[in-house]
């Protein structure tokens, strides 16, 4: 019984002392990306909900390692934790028209 209760005591205090995750709503449409500007904490978890109004986008941050498709009507969830402080510039990277190569944004990471 007193193994347990340590076990759940050791337990209770990693959950608690375990940063909760930022979640981060971002919106794609032809050409935009709506926030422009994603503010992250350095050393937070951090979950990019992303989804598409139109047609199907793609969201990546080569200088953080992050890339994924955005089809239109789903929601992709990126999960990672920002390990280095400073501004990281994003695309869409799957051609959409015209106006494609001013798609972009910013993550800021901030210690």
């Amino acid at each position: 019984m007193k193994r347990s209760g340590i076990l759940l005591a050791f337990a209770s205090l990693l959950i608690a002392a375990a940063p909760e995750e930022q979640v981060v709503r971002v919106s794609a449409k032809k050409y935009d990306f709506t926030p422009e500007i994603i503010e992250l904490k350095l050393g937070v978890p951090a979950v990019l909900e992303l989804s598409s109004q139109d047609r199907k986008h793609g969201f990546a941050v080569p200088e953080l390692g992050l890339r994924a498709e955005i089809p239109p009507g789903e929601m992709v969830r990126v999960r990672f934790t920002p390990q280095k402080a400073g501004t990281f510039e994003f695309h869409c990277d799957v051609f959409c028209g015209s106006g494609h190569e001013e798609m972009n944004g910013r993550i800021v990471v901030k210690p």
